[in-house]
């Protein structure tokens, strides 16, 4: 039995639970339904918040992610993804990483202007930085606010290296800078394709693009001379860890020059949020692909260990590994990105970079 027999399940969105924030003394609650004369309501439509942070570009230090520069335009995303590790985020502006992680999306419209400052630090040197290193930096919103184009075009205008990770189309959008980026060896896309399964695509992520308009989307970035990697990612033991190959061979079979992918990790409050959403979706199967998953994080679904929480480990995420090794070798030999030209930046006082 899936979720179209459970009457309470929201459909269109992916959590179906609102966690409880830790970083909160107090929350709503529903109690004594009896002595009220109406139940308690809650805005179900997205809602937009605006931020104006002080800085834009964000350095990961944690082992897994090394030196890695990344800015995120907007915090929550609509996609719905229910393994999102995002999710937990969103606690800090006081909102729940659940239902409100898709529901509640902040904002920040500055994100250009901080950019600029950033490339004319003294002494600033070129990095890669990653749109966006948390949440889909062309989610739906992006069609009408247009703020990571903002940011492309200051990629562009600076020549500095952006790496991009998305699963919706709407970077087709951006074709003319990406085009232009490509040219010079200063823009990798990153396609993230969770499953060719449209079924389950629409369970674990019911508002984003579908996978044959994803593998659509690396066709014609492709065909425009702009790399792509595809990221299977993240890998659900049970779920959709059979189509590694397919999704490998599906990709490169558009162009794709390298893949990648992750084991699904259920830190913070998304393994509360995954396992009621497993039990409504999947009822029939959900405790044996928890236990897959413990199986791959030494017991435990909430595992924060560096090193382990994003590539797994034991037999099930052995066989994973190996399972996607022979797929890229048998589908992607003698392909990889480009690397990327650090040497054509350009500052505001138009002098060129020269690392040599």
């Amino acid at each position: 039995m899936g979720h179209e027999d459970n009457e309470a399940f929201f459909k269109g969105r992916g959590a179906q639970v609102n966690t409880h924030n830790k970083f909160l003394k107090s929350k709503y609650v529903l109690e004594h339904i009896e002595g009220l004369d109406e139940p308690l309501l809650e805005n179900t439509a997205t809602q937009l918040f605006e931020e104006t942070p002080k800085k834009i570009v964000s350095e990961s230090n944690s082992p897994d992610l090394s030196h890695m520069y990344s800015i995120n335009p907007y915090q929550g995303c609509e996609h719905g993804c229910i393994y999102c590790y995002a999710r937990n985020s969103h606690e800090y502006y006081g909102f729940s990483a659940g239902l409100d992680f898709e529901r509640k999306i902040i904002v920040k419209r500055n994100a250009p202007e901080l950019l600029e400052q950033y490339f004319n630090k003294k002494n600033y040197t070129p990095v890669c930085i990653m749109l966006s290193g948390n949440t889909d930096c062309y989610q739906p919103i992006e069609r009408q606010l247009k703020i990571t184009r903002a940011l492309l075009e200051l990629f562009l205008k600076y020549k500095n290296p952006v790496s991009i990770i998305t699963k919706n189309n709407v970077i087709l959008r951006d074709l003319d800078i990406l085009q232009e980026l490509a040219a010079m060896r200063l823009v990798h896309v990153n396609v993230s394709i969770t499953s060719l399964n449209e079924q389950l695509r629409q369970k674990l992520e019911p508002r984003t693009v579908t996978a044959t308009g994803r593998l659509a989307v690396i066709q014609k970035l492709t065909e425009k001379g702009i790399p792509c990697r595809v990221m299977a990612a993240p890998i659900i033991p049970g779920l959709n860890s059979n189509e590694v190959p397919a999704i490998i061979k599906a990709a490169a079979d558009r162009g794709a020059v390298s893949a990648g992918f992750t084991i699904v990790r259920l830190n913070g409050s998304i393994s509360e949020i995954f396992t009621d959403w497993i039990n409504k979706a999947f009822p029939d199967r959900a405790e044996k692909v928890l236990n897959m998953i413990r199986s791959c994080h030494d017991g435990k679904l909430n595992d924060s260990d560096f090193g382990r929480r994003m590539s797994g480990e034991g037999k099930i995420a052995e066989s994973i590994h190996q399972m996607f090794k022979m797929a890229c070798n048998r589908f992607m030999a003698d392909r990889d990105m480009p690397e990327f030209d650090y040497t054509l930046f350009v500052p505001k006082n138009g002098k060129q970079t020269s690392l040599f």
